[in-house]
């Protein structure tokens, strides 16, 4: 393994028309799903994961092989009502493939297909489940060791990951997209008004993913009448995490204030002109502090977007794959 005390060079972000703007390059995932113009699942195989809490829950992984597995294998997270089947999820883990690594697409609790085997449900800082779904990997699907990449809000499970559990793992590099390192700041963001349709669709889609969880009465009837995020992550998700509310949720779990403990070379995703979480949030951050991570700032792409210049595969699937054939070199 290469250590990568110097990143690659990597070609800047210039939005592909007619995406232009942060709003249009977050939202085009969404518009080509619903035409029917999205490329299928890639073949795999599923594996269950259980947790090793003592729920009884399973999350579920879905694993493609390359023709020749000469690569690490490759970890996807999705984000907050995502699933690995996700667009992001699948464009990923084919760019990924063509390279030949093997893939795991990984349904955190309650997402996808783990929605059947799982009574309780991920939340920004269940940084344990991914240890939890590594160990209980083939140990020979991590010999040649592993990346991982965290999109939105499994970016941010991601990165605490790597602070408090990546050590016993032979992790070689990681790359987080989009990530809402500060919660709250990112919880203010999308109840802006701009953004009410935004916010409007992911508490509904985030309500229904709950659905399925065992909850105490206070939190079945959080579950009914909140009426934003912060409310959800108030009433439900922060309690069922162990946490007063959202405020000690947000605090808690964002992944800001890990990124002093990362040790593992991290490529550090993120557009100025994401809609869902404001730039500013990095703008306290002395990179030079942390030299185990790159930041890789646009000045587009949205939300993971990125759908830039050069061809259909996304700006940051192209960059993350230079990252890690780097670490490799």
């Amino acid at each position: 393994m290469t250590e990568l005390t110097d990143p690659p060079i990597f070609e800047p972000f210039v939005a592909r028309p007619p995406w232009w703007g942060g709003d249009l390059q977050t939202i085009r995932n969404w518009l080509v799903a619903g035409v029917g113009l999205a490329p299928e699942d890639p073949p795999a195989e599923i594996v269950p994961l259980p947790a090793g809490d003592g729920s009884g829950d399973r999350m579920i992984g879905l694993l493609s092989r390359p023709e020749t597995e000469t690569r690490p294998l490759v970890v996807l997270v999705h984000g907050l009502a995502g699933s690995a089947s996700s667009l992001y999820m699948r464009m990923s883990a084919r760019h990924l493939l063509d390279c030949g690594y093997p893939v795991l697409r990984l349904n955190l609790r309650g997402a996808g297909v783990s929605a059947m085997s799982c009574t309780c449900r991920y939340n920004a800082g269940q940084s344990g489940d991914i240890a939890d779904a590594l160990g209980r990997l083939e140990p020979l699907l991590l010999a040649r060791g592993a990346f991982i990449v965290g999109f939105s809000l499994g970016g941010n499970i991601l990165l605490k990951f790597l602070a408090e559990q990546a050590g016993q793992f032979p992790i070689l590099a990681a790359a987080s997209v989009s990530a809402p390192i500060d919660l709250a700041a990112s919880a203010r963001r999308i109840m802006a008004p701009r953004n009410w349709l935004y916010h409007k669709w992911l508490l509904a889609e985030t309500k229904r993913a709950w659905a399925g969880a065992v909850l105490t009465e206070a939190q079945r009837r959080g579950h009914a009448e909140a009426r934003s995020m912060y409310e959800f992550d108030d009433r439900v998700v922060g309690p069922c995490a162990g946490f007063s509310g959202a405020d000690e949720y947000y605090a808690r779990c964002m992944g800001l204030r890990f990124f002093d403990r990362i040790k593992v070379p991290t490529l550090v995703i993120h557009a100025i002109d994401d809609p869902w979480i404001p730039a500013s949030i990095l703008e306290g951050v002395v990179w030079s502090d942390m030299p185990k991570l790159t930041p890789l700032i646009a000045g587009g792409g949205g939300h993971v977007g990125f759908h830039a210049r050069g061809g259909a595969l996304p700006w940051h699937d192209r960059r993350i794959a230079e990252y890690f054939a780097a670490a490799t070199a």
